[in-house]
């Protein structure tokens, strides 16, 4: 999706990485669709990625995050955390340049 450059810098980048079975949710043909449509692609990864390090107990405390993509996305914390309508099911993964949070559910922007 052209991502290289944009997620392979100094960051740091908070991401909210789908697990295996988040794309096993979407409806059948979904991924192959996307990967056809680089704009498409590129939206969507891109709304999963918030610019800094946001641990799971600064995220907890926050209404909403700024996504790379532009729009944001909503914080919840009753029964768990969740980002728009995904759970967190791992958090405060380390990676080079940041922080990743397993999510549940490919969110999708507007």
């Amino acid at each position: 999706a052209g991502l290289d450059n944009t997620l392979a810098g100094p960051g740091p980048f908070t991401v909210f990485a789908p697990t295996d079975e988040a794309f096993a949710k979407l409806p059948k043909g979904t991924v192959e669709s996307l990967l056809k449509d680089p704009t498409q692609l590129k939206k969507i990864l891109t709304y999963h990625v918030v610019s800094g390090k946001h641990d799971s107990h600064e995220i907890a405390k926050v209404e909403t995050l700024k996504t790379v993509e532009g729009q944001n996305i909503h914080i919840h914390t009753k029964d768990g955390v969740k980002v728009n309508d995904a759970h967190v099911v791992k958090a405060d993964i380390a990676s080079d340049n940041g922080l990743i949070h397993a999510i549940d559910t490919v969110i999708m922007p507007k």
